[in-house]
């Protein structure tokens, strides 16, 4: 009898064991690092109902990822070290995920420690053209969201489609969180790659006073990229108007970032003494966006967020209720990390194996809120993105004329494309010589063969001349921008792998 007692106990706390083991795995710590300022569009009063939307849709639909328990624990990046020493606080309790942070700076560093610790890290954030290279810093960073690369293949196709040969990239670089800096690498990198000449013009408009017109006097590439504040975007293009480089000699374009109001979006509407004149201007500016979606859950996810920001306690966060690629990202990544681990533990894994749950999350495809997501060999997220022009000069109002698929780097026309706005007009183009040679009567006896000869001499003899002038007066300027270019290029990944992780790159 007490045998058979004993078998019995010790069943039960094998059972017991089992069954606390298997609990355990089921219970996911999940910390997420992101700013409380909500004058970012990725803070935490913005980006959590998302994430917490997320967790409540995979209790809600049942089946085995509904058994997974999320801890989910916020904490305040503050777009900078922050950040790591917030992971650093939280080494004695087991973090099984990280999302997070965005920025690229705050980034580096935790995704450096998170490879190491075996923990994956998932952020709709990090796009700079350093982080494309995982090995051997960020071999557990997977992006939901496109990266500037990805993105800048949509100007490569747009230069092959439309036969573009030079480009001008202008940029406020604030020195802080380099937004636009980083989205132009991604575009002089890919461009650079493909042999297009391309060059670039930076501005601060946070330490320098801004002048459009000198500005728009530089500018003589076929193609002007503007990343910069929606306001500074307008004055720009006002300034190009004046000046009548708004007639089809130049095509323009500005880079909506994130989906976000704050910058170029093709507002050119200020209810002030210029709005007329603005309207007429963006008639050419075309602008670059992360195409949407309209999809119907989409439309349930965005009742639900602006409900969520709307509550009482959220302060100061202006247009909190815009739903953007942050939001929708953090959403995706939750849900990404529930069907990896799920597939991971099924091969006999458990949620301590951060690389292989990584491994299971990157070259795959799933069902977003916004649509379907395909995630690279990379671990980088493909980017659909539209193009948008003004198809009503009237109202000036924008809609959608092309979308571009990276997937398979294809464009869809819309219904309102015009290709002429894509075509270059008013360019002077050198007139092939004629065949036919009328005699000259006036050679003063001298026959045309010997006024030829001297014209000829003459002619050869002011281009040495002239050469040798512009030599030495463009051989210093020749020298910077090959050093530009040259630092540009083998400095892109230094800067987010160099020991200091706050440290600015020495060429910008």
């Amino acid at each position: 009898m007490s045998c058979l007692v004993s078998l019995c106990v010790s069943l039960w706390l094998v059972a017991l064991v089992a069954r606390t083991s298997a609990s355990s795995d089921e219970d996911i710590n999940v910390l997420v690092l992101l700013p409380e300022n909500n004058s970012y569009p990725f803070s935490i009063a913005r980006v959590k109902p998302a994430i917490e939307y997320a967790k409540q849709g995979i209790k809600a639909n049942g089946g085995h990822l509904s058994q997974l328990n999320f801890n989910i624990k916020y904490r305040n990046s503050e777009c900078g070290n922050h950040a790591l020493f917030a992971l650093i606080d939280e080494c004695n309790t087991r973090t099984d995920l990280i999302l997070g942070p965005v920025c690229e700076y705050a980034a580096a560093g935790v995704i450096r420690v998170a490879s190491h610790w075996d923990i994956p890290v998932i952020s709709a954030g990090a796009l700079a053209v350093g982080f494309d290279e995982k090995n051997p810093e960020y071999t557990h960073l997977t992006r939901v969201a496109p990266s500037y690369m990805k993105m800048a293949k949509t100007f490569a196709s747009l230069f092959d489609q439309f036969s573009w040969k030079n480009a001008i990239l202008i940029y406020d670089d604030d020195k802080e969180e380099r937004n636009c800096y980083f989205t132009m690498e991604g575009v002089y990198v890919i461009l650079n790659a493909e042999e297009y000449n391309i060059a670039h013009l930076t501005i601060n408009s946070k330490e320098d006073k801004l002048d459009a017109d000198e500005i728009v006097k530089s500018l003589h590439s076929e193609v002007v990229v503007i990343c910069a504040h929606a306001d500074i975007v307008r004055e720009i293009m006002l300034a190009a108007h004046r000046r009548r480089m708004t007639n089809g000699s130049y095509i323009f374009f500005n880079i909506d970032l994130f989906n976000s109001s704050a910058y170029g979006n093709g507002s050119w509407k200020r209810g002030d003494k210029y709005d007329k004149e603005a309207r007429a201007a963006y008639s050419v500016l075309n602008t670059v966006t992360l195409l949407r979606t309209v999809k119907p859950e989409f439309e349930n996810f965005t009742i639900e967020l602006k409900k969520s920001v709307q509550r009482p306690g959220v302060r100061d966060c202006k247009d909190c209720d815009n739903v953007n690629m942050f939001m929708e990202g953090f959403h995706d990544a939750l849900l990404l990390y529930a069907i990896a681990l799920h597939e991971a533990k099924k091969s006999g894994y458990s949620k301590t194996n951060g690389s292989e749950i990584t491994r299971h999350m990157w070259n795959r495809t799933f069902e977003g809120i916004a649509g379907q997501v395909f995630i690279d060999t990379n671990g980088d997220r493909e980017g659909d993105f539209s193009v948008m022009s003004m198809t009503d000069h009237e109202a000036g109002t924008y809609e959608t004329v092309m979308n571009y698929f990276g997937i398979n780097r294809t464009f869809q026309m819309m219904p309102g494309f015009n290709s002429d706005k894509f075509l270059l007009h008013g360019r002077s183009i050198a007139k092939a010589p004629s065949d036919h040679v009328t005699p000259d009567m006036s050679s003063c006896g001298l026959g045309v063969s010997a006024v030829t000869g001297i014209i000829v001499g003459a002619l050869l003899g002011t281009a040495l001349l002239m050469a040798f002038y512009f030599f030495r007066k463009n051989y210093r300027i020749t020298i910077e921008r090959r050093t530009n270019r040259e630092e540009f290029n083998a400095g892109k990944h230094r800067q987010l792998r160099e020991d200091s992780i706050r440290s600015n790159f020495s060429t910008a």
